[in-house]
């Protein structure tokens, strides 16, 4: 290790992207290890244990030059993502906790600026430790033609898709439900709350004969944008709390089929990576990875 990329810092620094063409890296923010490694209380996010704040540095000199607090409408900012044309100056951070999509962009000034453009409604429910459940945006990715957003919301338990064409005004396009904390055959129940698109929750889906336990967390596209792939796992401490039987039993890797041109996805029910079926016992699988080149870095510049 040679030493910090930048002599300035921020708390609770996170996920990190850049376009070297307009001089400029965005960095997110989770929270305090000694919060989030003990599992999550919503206590610490009112104590201030976690972040709410986006900044902009520059590139080239490594500092900060333009902060952006979203207070509750931004709690927990993680994934960023710049589009991939590298002549854009804009890009999405999905908020966890707030649960919504904010498209951040720099002006005719040359100041950022973030506004929401999507909200995930939380559910009113019964039988749970909270009286609402967050859906919960931990990952979000975009299609290398800029074409499509995709977004997981792990506790409620699906995965949408998103059309962009036009950055600042989303427009919903298909949406698939792989588990939850509230699905038919748990003892929650479910008052209001669930998007317009799937009025009551669907069962619990079933690849190769496994129930799909958890929530879908992480994403990885293939480059030519037909095939996602999807894992179950956020964090362990946040796993055991939320799905302990999935911690027992093993996380998964599913395929979506996706029509990269008209958009919607399908489950493949021919491609299952079961983790509980390890030589050492169960595990939980995060990150995907491609050996050529991932939908969720790649900037051509």
């Amino acid at each position: 290790i040679k030493g910090p990329w930048s002599e300035e810092s921020t708390a609770y620094g996170y996920d990190y992207w850049y376009q070297p063409r307009h001089n400029v890296m965005i960095s997110s923010q989770w929270g305090s290890p000694k919060a989030f490694c003990e599992g999550f209380l919503m206590e610490d996010v009112i104590g201030g244990a976690y972040g709410d704040m986006l900044t902009f540095w520059n590139w080239k000199e490594r500092t900060i030059m333009q902060q952006i607090k979203m207070h509750g409408k931004g709690l927990l900012p993680l994934e960023n993502r710049f589009l991939h044309d590298p002549d854009q100056a804009q890009g999405f951070t999905g908020a966890a906790l707030s649960s919504n999509i904010i498209h951040f962009s720099k002006g005719e000034d040359a100041r950022w600026k973030a506004a929401i453009v999507l909200d995930q409604p939380w559910l009113k429910v019964e039988g749970w430790i909270l009286p609402e459940v967050p859906p919960l945006i931990t990952d979000i990715l975009l299609s290398l033609d800029d074409r499509f957003l995709y977004l997981v919301n792990w506790l409620r338990g699906d995965l949408a898709q998103y059309d962009i064409r036009d950055p600042a005004h989303p427009k919903f396009v298909s949406r698939l439900w792989l588990g939850g904390v509230a699905h038919p055959g748990t003892s929650v129940k479910v008052k209001e709350g669930m998007p317009e698109d799937t009025p009551t929750f669907p069962e619990l889906p079933e690849v190769q004969g496994h129930k799909l336990l958890g929530g879908p967390q992480m994403l990885q596209l293939s480059l030519d944008g037909k095939r996602l792939y999807v894992t179950n796992s956020l964090f362990t401490a946040w796993d055991q709390q939320f799905y302990p039987d999935m911690c027992q039993h093993g996380s998964y890797m599913l395929q979506i089929d996706v029509d990269p041109v008209q958009g919607g996805m399908k489950l493949n029910h021919d491609f299952y990576i079961d983790c509980g079926a390890e030589p050492d016992g169960p595990v939980l699988a995060h990150e995907i990875r491609f050996p050529t080149g991932d939908s969720t870095s790649d900037i051509w510049c």
